[in-house]
């Protein structure tokens, strides 16, 4: 199953991230208490989710739906996986070529950016 597009932006609110994910807000709701996530508010108290926070509701989503993981073991495999991400973040950090990546890095946000 492919996973949907999220359109290219920063915040959501709860009904666009509904449509994205394809399901109802009271389950966002019940994911951000299962899973700690905490969107910010706007002026007029709506929920807005950043785009990481949209990414990480993919996840839970594709773990509890089609990996068929319970609520402890998507909270769990996330854990694992963040501390993964955290381990890698190190690991580049301590990397020598990391000048060089991060330039590389910049010339591929220019190109994407001309691309658009």
């Amino acid at each position: 199953m492919a996973a949907p597009q999220i359109p290219d932006k920063f915040y959501f609110k709860i009904g666009e991230v509904s449509r994205i994910l394809n399901v109802k807000p009271y389950v966002l709701r019940f994911w951000e208490t299962e899973f700690g996530i905490s969107p910010t508010k706007n002026r007029s108290q709506h929920r807005v989710y950043k785009r990481q926070e949209v990414d990480t509701l993919l996840e839970i989503k594709r773990l509890l739906y089609d990996e068929r993981f319970t609520i402890e073991g998507a909270r769990t495999k996330l854990k694992e996986r963040s501390k993964e991400r955290h381990q890698l973040k190190l690991e580049l950090e301590r990397n020598p070529f990391r000048v060089e990546l991060q330039k590389v890095r910049k010339e591929l946000d220019k190109i994407r950016a001309i691309l658009k």
